[in-house]
């Protein structure tokens, strides 16, 4: 099994990275949108404002890859703010597009 771990310059990697190590799971931090297809499972995770997220989401392609994987039907899980930026939108500190993968 391999298990990506999204990098979008935010969020709680290394909380992330240490609770699958603790488990005996390897996962891969991943910044690159071109390869979430690669991965068998895949971890959205996130500290942070919702707006400040998808600017960087957007930023390099990865909001669309994201939309991409979650397509294929492979195990996408999304962790506080990466469950809330699987939402249609937020309006926390005004509305913000989300990844509208989940309706709300």
């Amino acid at each position: 099994m391999l298990l990506g771990i999204v990098d979008y310059n935010m969020g709680n990697l290394a909380s992330v990275m240490n609770a699958f190590k603790k488990m005996g799971i390897e996962a891969k931090v991943e910044s690159n949108p071109n390869q979430l297809q690669n991965y068998d499972k895949l971890i959205l995770p996130g500290v942070g404002a919702f707006a400040d997220a998808m600017t960087q989401l957007q930023s390099n392609g990865m909001d669309d890859a994201i939309k991409a994987y979650a397509q294929s039907a492979k195990p996408l899980l999304g962790i506080c703010l990466g469950m809330q930026l699987l939402f249609e939108s937020s309006e926390e500190f005004g509305s913000t597009k989300g990844l509208g993968l989940i309706e709300g």
